[in-house]
C-alpha cells in the first residue's frame, strides 16, 4: 500500500532522477539483462547501445515520480507503455523481475546513504502500485483482443503469401494466418509484434501495419537497417511461404475516423508505413488529405507510384515529395533538401484547422513538431508515433 510518507519520499528523489536518472537506468538494463537473459527478447538491444531505451525509462519513471498524486496527469503515456507492453506479449510475470532490478539499481547507484531502507521501501510501495495499474490495463487488452472476431492471445502462425521489394531499403511482407481462419481487424496506424528464432536466439519486434485492415492478410514494410539483425534477417532469409509468429495487433496511434477536419500525412523514410494505411482510410470519406513525404533521394522512396496512383484517382488528394538530393534517374521531387518551414507552410492546407500526423527520424520529427507550431496548427490536433522508446521532442 502506497502511503503518505511513501509518496513524499518518492517525490523527494525527482530531483535525483533529473540529475541522474540514466545513469540508474543504464545499470538497471545491465544488471535486468545479465541475471534474467529471459527477458533479453523484450529489450531491442541496439536502443540499449545507443542510449534510447535508458532514456526513455528514465523519463518515464521521472514522469512518474512528478505525478504520483495525479496519475491521470501522465496522460498518453500510460497508454503508449501498455500497448507497446501488449504487442511484446509481456505477462504479470515479468514484472517482479523489473522491480526487484529497480530497486537494486536504486540502492547500488544511488549508495544506502542516500537509498535508505525508508527509501527502498518507499519506492518498492510504488513500483508495486504502477506495475497494478498496468498489468490491469493490459490484461484489459489481451482479453479485448482474444474475444474479438478473429483475435488470439499469444502468438499466432502467420505464413508469408508475398514478398515485394518496395525500394532498394524496404522490403513489404503480406502474411496471411496459417490456419485460414478469420483475421482480427486493426486501427490505421497500428502495429504487431512479430517473434523470431535467429541463430538459437528469441527476438521480438513491432511493425507498423502498411495497409489498412482487408480480413484476409496483414502487410508490414520492413526497412533493412544496416546492423540491424532482425531486419537483415527478414529481407535475407524470410521468403515466400515461411512462417512467422505474429502477436495480435496493438498501438495507440490512431487515426480519428470521426474527425472531418482536413487531413495532413507527414513521414520521413521508413515513417510512411502507418501513413499508407490511413490515408486508405481517409480515401474512403469525403475528407482533403494533404500526404506530405520526405526521403534521402529517390531510390529509398517506397510507395510512390502507388501513392501517385492514388493521386489520380481521388481529386481531394494532394501529394508533395521532398528529397534531401535529387540522383540523376530519379524521379522529379516537389522540394529538394529538407522538410522545412516554408517548404511545409506551402504543402500545407490553407486552414490551420487541421489534424496531423506524422513520423520518421526523431530529428525529422522534432523539426516537424516546431515547424507546425510556429505555423499556428493547434498542438492538440497533432499527433505522432516513435518507432523506438518514447523521447521527448521538446
Amino acid at each position: 500500500m502506497l502511503s503518505p510518507e511513501h509518496r513524499a519520499i518518492v517525490k523527494a528523489t525527482v530531483p535525483l532522477l533529473e540529475s541522474g536518472g540514466e545513469a540508474l537506468t543504464t545499470h538497471f538494463y545491465q544488471l535486468l539483462i545479465s541475471e534474467h537473459p529471459e527477458v533479453r527478447p523484450l529489450f531491442n538491444q541496439a536502443n540499449q547501445a545507443n542510449g534510447a531505451q535508458q532514456r526513455a525509462l528514465a523519463n518515464g519513471v521521472l514522469m512518474y515520480a512528478r505525478h504520483i498524486d495525479q496519475l491521470e496527469q501522465l496522460g498518453g503515456l500510460v497508454s503508449q507503455i501498455i500497448n507497446k507492453h501488449v504487442a511484446l506479449n509481456i505477462l504479470p510475470e515479468h514484472y517482479p523481475i523489473v522491480g526487484q532490478c529497480l530497486l537494486r539499481s536504486i540502492r547500488e547507484v544511488l549508495g544506502a546513504e542516500i537509498a535508505t531502507d525508508a527509501v527502498i521501501e518507499a519506492w518498492a510501495a510504488a513500483y508495486q502500485q504502477l506495475a497494478d495499474l498496468l498489468m490491469g490495463l493490459e490484461e484489459q487488452i489481451y482479453v479485448a483482443r482474444e474475444t474479438a472476431p478473429g483475435g488470439w492471445r499469444g502468438t499466432r502462425t502467420f505464413r508469408v503469401a508475398r514478398k515485394v521489394r518496395e525500394s532498394e531499403e524496404i522490403t513489404s511482407f503480406y502474411l496471411r494466418p496459417d490456419d485460414g481462419a478469420e483475421l482480427l481487424a486493426f486501427h490505421p496506424g497500428q502495429y504487431i509484434g512479430v517473434q523470431l528464432i535467429i541463430d538459437g536466439e528469441e527476438f521480438r519486434r513491432n511493425y507498423s501495419l502498411s495497409a489498412i485492415a482487408n480480413g484476409h492478410d496483414y502487410r508490414i514494410s520492413v526497412k533493412r537497417e544496416p546492423k540491424g539483425k532482425v531486419s537483415n534477417h527478414l529481407h535475407t532469409h524470410i521468403n515466400e511461404n515461411d512462417t512467422l509468429e505474429l502477436f495480435a495487433p496493438s498501438g495507440d496511434f490512431k487515426l480519428d475516423k470521426n474527425s472531418d477536419k482536413p487531413l495532413v500525412l507527414i513521414s520521413g523514410g521508413v515513417g510512411i508505413t502507418p501513413t499508407l494505411a490511413m490515408l486508405q482510410a481517409a480515401l474512403d470519406t469525403d475528407r482533403p488529405v494533404h500526404f506530405i513525404h520526405s526521403a534521402r533521394h529517390g531510390g529509398v522512396h517506397a510507395f510512390r507510384n502507388a501513392i501517385d496512383t492514388l493521386t489520380a484517382r481521388h481529386g481531394q488528394l494532394k501529394r508533395f515529395y521532398c528529397y534531401e538530393q535529387q540522383r540523376e534517374g530519379d524521379a522529379h521531387a516537389d522540394g529538394i533538401g529538407y522538410l522545412d518551414e516554408v517548404r511545409l507552410k506551402e504543402w500545407l492546407p490553407q486552414t490551420r484547422d487541421i489534424d496531423v500526423y506524422f513520423l520518421g527520424p526523431i530529428a525529422f520529427m522534432k523539426a516537424v513538431k516546431k515547424h507546425l507550431k510556429s505555423i499556428g496548427v493547434p498542438a492538440v490536433q497533432t499527433h505522432y508515433e516513435f518507432f523506438g522508446p518514447a523521447s521527448a521532442l521538446e
